[in-house]
């Protein structure tokens, strides 16, 4: 491939978006460079506090207990105040949770400042994916989230980077910085990013259309809808397994510590390097393909691992299955909002979003005393098993629901209102999309 096809293909996946997208793209890139918080936390609780493993475990476990509790409400807030608002206001309770870990000392305040930046961080999330939605071309919605999520990693990569080289500054240190960028994120966020919250519909006298109110419980009588978030959770506990799993299955093996480092980087180093090339060649394929496609590729590779004696053979486990989060992440997303209406996008992505908070709760306690009863082969099988019936779910399942529109032209379900079940639309024009 030439250097000019190269640009091209580069210009082709960046090309086409609103100004108001790069702005939150660059929120997302400096708030992820600065995250040093959650990589550094185990060992600042054990190495300078003095803290048990244990101790460090629970408190990385209520970050994730505290999303879960977070996402719904980052959802409704979305929803209610607007996308810029929440994200405002959720980014400045993050700080000030990162710069408070720079002073407090005890036990009981460091698990209550951990439990609601975990909270914060996560009600962040679907004002950001509900902003993606409402200003992007629905069928540019799926690269959109790709984009945004290798700004994420680019931001993770550089802050694991910039963090390694500057702990001997001390971690309170890292933490203010930390404190910092996420202030930035918000000002950036306040100043250049608009209100993309959609205006309530109006009738053809010019009426305001009065909405059908959504509640979460609405949300999750959407049946389709509600199987994508039962799937997706299958996926994020195969997913995050490795994360526990991966390291103490290596030391069964006899490596050492630094060999987990040099494995479970590859993983960022895929996503860097490749995640624009991935979008490419999965932009404009069937949603439903993909999402069948990454979870095989999540059970493949995660079973491997049970097969695998050396650092070479575990890293090409993590290649495997970081080519089917690459593809994964933004295809759910994408898959979110095309199910949503318009008015209720916050609640749905805080739905969707609460099934990775209770995976990255749930999954990691699991894997651990998996490994350490019936043994780490008995693990990958397990996550084999999942990614399969996952992949299954997605095929037989959400085909009707995710189906492409065929023609360009026409509405797609995601710029269409949805009419719920249980639900009456005020306006008999308006179509609804078949649950």
């Amino acid at each position: 491939m030439s250097i000019d096809s190269l640009r091209r293909s580069a210009h082709a996946t960046v090309s086409g978006f609103p100004p108001g997208f790069w702005w939150l793209w660059l929120s997302t890139l400096v708030n992820r460079t600065g995250a040093f918080v959650l990589t550094f936390l185990s060992l600042y609780l054990t190495q300078e506090l003095g803290h048990s493993a244990w101790f460090a475990g629970l408190v990385v476990a209520l970050h994730g207990l505290g999303g879960v509790a977070g996402s719904p409400l980052g959802g409704t807030l979305t929803d209610r105040w607007g996308r810029r608002p929440t994200m405002v206001t959720m980014h400045l309770a993050a700080a000030a949770c990162a710069a408070a870990l720079a002073v407090v000392t005890s036990a009981w305040a460091i698990a209550t400042v951990v439990l609601l930046m975990g909270v914060a961080m996560q009600a962040v999330r679907p004002s950001i994916n509900a902003t993606i939605a409402d200003m992007v071309p629905a069928h540019d919605v799926r690269r959109a989230y790709a984009l945004n999520y290798w700004a994420l990693n680019l931001g993770f990569a550089i802050a694991s980077i910039g963090g390694g080289a500057a702990a001997f500054l001390g971690y309170r240190t890292l933490f203010v910085v930390d404190a910092v960028a996420t202030v930035l994120c918000a000002v950036i966020v306040f100043l250049r990013l608009p209100e993309t919250r959609p205006e309530a519909a109006v009738d053809k006298q010019g009426e305001t259309v009065a909405e059908a109110k959504v509640s979460m419980l609405t949300v999750l009588r959407d049946a389709p809808f509600r199987t994508l978030v039962l799937l997706n959770l299958l996926v994020c506990v195969v997913f995050t397994a490795p994360w526990i799993g991966l390291p103490l299955t290596m030391a069964h093996q006899g490596l050492p510590p630094s060999s987990f480092g040099m494995v479970i980087a590859v993983n960022g180093i895929v996503i860097v390097g490749f995640q624009l090339l991935v979008n490419k060649l999965t932009d404009k394929r069937s949603p439903v393909l993909l999402l069948t496609l990454s979870s095989l590729l999540f059970a493949v590779g995660t079973g491997a691992t049970a097969l695998a004696g050396s650092s070479v053979a575990f890293a090409a486990t993590v290649v495997v299955w970081t080519v089917g989060e690459m593809i994964h992440v933004p295809t759910n997303a994408a898959a979110t909002a095309r199910l949503a209406p318009e008015h209720a996008r916050g609640r749905y992505q805080g739905v969707m979003g609460m099934s990775w908070a209770v995976a990255g709760f749930v999954a990691p306690i699991t894997a651990g005393a998996i490994v350490d009863g019936p043994g780490p082969d008995v693990l990958w099988a397990a996550t084999a098993v999942i990614g399969v019936v996952a992949a299954v779910g997605y095929f037989t399942r959400l085909r009707k629901a995710l189906a492409e529109e065929t023609s360009p032209q026409e509405t797609s379900p995601q710029d269409a209102p949805r009419v719920l079940k249980g639900e009456s639309s005020t306006d008999s024009s308006v179509p609804s999309v078949n649950a």
